[in-house]
């Protein structure tokens, strides 16, 4: 298996929005956490402070997770896919879960199954 593509800042892909995606993975087991949607500015910040920044579309602002649950995710590498709009990002969860419904994972639900 190969190693992920390192990130480089300005290989990023942005969409007509301004926007990438970011799947947050959980560092220590590989469990999906989260995806959520970062801009130039919140890439920075969550670089800068080692804690995950995302933009909220409905909110328009800038998202520091946890910043209201205490939920905050901790950063341990950054990485994007082949074409570079897509992130994926390692990070220690810390606090309850990373949903905003209280969950470990936004994946929680009982997965269809396809025969």
């Amino acid at each position: 298996m190969s190693e992920p593509r390192p990130l480089q800042l300005d290989q990023v892909r942005y969409n007509e929005q301004g926007l990438v995606p970011a799947i947050i993975q959980d560092a220590v087991n590989g469990r999906i956490l989260m995806m959520a949607w970062m801009n130039v500015t919140s890439l920075e910040q969550t670089l800068e402070t080692g804690h995950t920044v995302f933009w909220s579309r409905s909110r328009q602002e800038l998202w520091p997770k946890g910043a209201t649950s205490g939920n905050v995710q901790v950063v341990e590498s950054i990485s994007m896919d082949c074409d570079g709009d897509t992130l994926l990002i390692q990070a220690h969860q810390i606090g309850q879960g990373a949903c905003h419904t209280g969950a470990r994972s936004c994946f929680d639900l009982e997965p269809d199954k396809f025969e």
